[in-house]
């Protein structure tokens, strides 16, 4: 549906028909929204205009999906499957009034959102663990990426969530984040827990691909 109202607005001639697919194609590019306040996704400026496609912003790298793919496989391999349900690909998680997250990966008690797990809809039920590779969120509003960073991490963490991972692709680091705990920020090839008795290395993963 996104990709056809995109194709719809560019070829709209009538002023009043591109005004209320304008509306439609902004609506779409929302990425997350905090209080009520939209996130839109990166590059979404390019769409309006009509220089970008919209599954051109929306859409992921191949590093983005490749990353994410090795994770949640290693995660799956040494979760206790009973207790644990692994869930990724941008999960909505809604964690106030008018405000909710995409989640790249997250790490649910099953018992806690078993519940919800045949509804079509977001989740209001807090992850114990999320895990983040870098954002498709436009953060000009924010001032710079740390900050967008700093504040998703604290809303996080605030609405319940356990432990935070975010995982940079450029600089090859990751944050570490826990409430009440000092953040930190360490290399790929340095080992992190994810929970209790689960450990990552991050380098060591992605090299036994290679």
């Amino acid at each position: 549906m996104p990709v056809v109202l995109s194709q719809r607005y560019k070829k709209a001639q009538k002023k009043e028909d591109r005004g209320f697919l304008q509306k439609q194609l902004q609506k779409a590019l929302i990425y997350e929204k905090r209080f009520g306040k939209p996130i839109y996704y990166k590059g979404y400026e390019e769409v309006l205009k009509g220089k970008l496609p919209l599954e051109a912003v929306m859409g992921s790298s191949l590093l983005h999906a490749f990353l994410i793919d090795l994770i949640v496989t290693f995660l799956k391999k040494f979760l206790k499957s009973q207790k644990y349900i692994v869930l990724y690909g941008e999960v909505g998680f809604k964690f106030a009034k008018s405000s909710w997250y995409n989640i790249d990966i997250g790490i649910w008690e099953k018992e806690k959102v078993k519940s919800q797990l045949f509804e079509d809809k977001m989740t209001t039920i807090a992850p114990k663990v999320v895990i983040e590779i870098d954002t498709k969120a436009d953060v000009k509003k924010f001032g710079s990426f740390e900050e967008y960073v700093n504040i998703k991490i604290k809303d996080l963490l605030e609405s319940g969530v356990e432990k935070v991972v975010w995982i940079f692709t450029t600089s090859k680091k990751i944050l570490v984040a826990e409430k009440d705990k000092d953040w930190i920020i360490t290399d790929w090839n340095k080992e992190i827990s994810i929970l209790e008795g689960v450990q990552i290395n991050l380098e060591k993963l992605v090299n036994e691909v290679k």
